[in-house]
């Protein structure tokens, strides 16, 4: 295991149980060196990919500390709309690069998405208009790097089941898988928010939340790294 991807799951496995057990000074400590671990992995295998898709991968994961910064306090309307706001500079950066190595929206992909986005627009709207409109326009954002992570033509000869590649040894083929992790953790913030009241129900949640965006981040990140590398050539 690399160094980044030790701090990365120590800083994760830390960040999740101080969620779980309501300690946030544990969280205010270990969330934010989660993106930056992150990136420190893009820096060691800069040399593999284009200074482009480098520096796409820098800038999102630096809006992506600052927005875990802003999540610390999940309940804090003011700080959720400032941590999707960052979120939505890190989606852009990610649909950016996925769309430099020639991903497009396929309908397998795009169908349920847009369903689904459509879906909590409308819940937003009924239960929680003060956040509905910049949520939903993250909401947008998410679902474009979700809908072009699944196109199975960034990762040929994977597995193709329902329009979507399973993952494999290739790393290229883990970006569904992440795409679909973010789309499923940004949508249960939804469900937290509105739906789940107990305390103890709350805090498993947001446990939850949090370890299904850490598997996103590090699926999506090393499938990205794992495009540039294949265009260059390198492994």
């Amino acid at each position: 295991m690399k160094l980044e991807h030790a701090v990365f799951l120590g800083a994760t496995t830390a960040t999740v149980v101080g969620a779980v057990i309501g300690n946030e000074r544990l969280q205010q400590v270990a969330k934010p060196l989660m993106a930056p671990a992150l990136a420190v992995r893009v820096l060691r295998r800069r040399a593999d990919v284009d200074a482009a898709d480098a520096g796409l991968l820098l800038a999102g994961l630096a809006a992506a500390t600052v927005g875990d910064v802003f999540m610390i306090e999940p309940d804090d309307d003011a700080r959720l709309v400032r941590g999707a706001s960052s979120f939505a500079v890190m989606q852009a950066g990610y649909s950016t690069l996925l769309a430099r190595h020639g991903a497009r929206p396929t309908a397998p992909a795009l169908v349920p998405r847009l369903a689904g986005w459509l879906g909590a627009a409308g819940v937003l709207r009924s239960r929680a208009r003060t956040v509905s409109t910049p949520l939903t326009a993250y909401g947008a954002v998410l679902g474009t790097t979700s809908t072009l992570s699944a196109d199975p033509a960034l990762a040929p000869g994977a597995t193709v089941v329902a329009g979507t590649a399973l993952p494999n040894a290739d790393r290229r083929s883990w970006l569904a898988l992440g795409g679909m992790l973010f789309t499923g953790s940004d949508a249960l913030i939804v469900v937290r928010r509105l739906f789940v009241r107990g305390e103890g129900g709350r805090r498993a949640a947001e446990g939850v939340i949090l370890a299904s965006y850490a598997a996103a981040q590090v699926l999506l990140v090393e499938g990205m790294l794992a495009l540039g590398a294949s265009r260059r050539g390198g492994n």
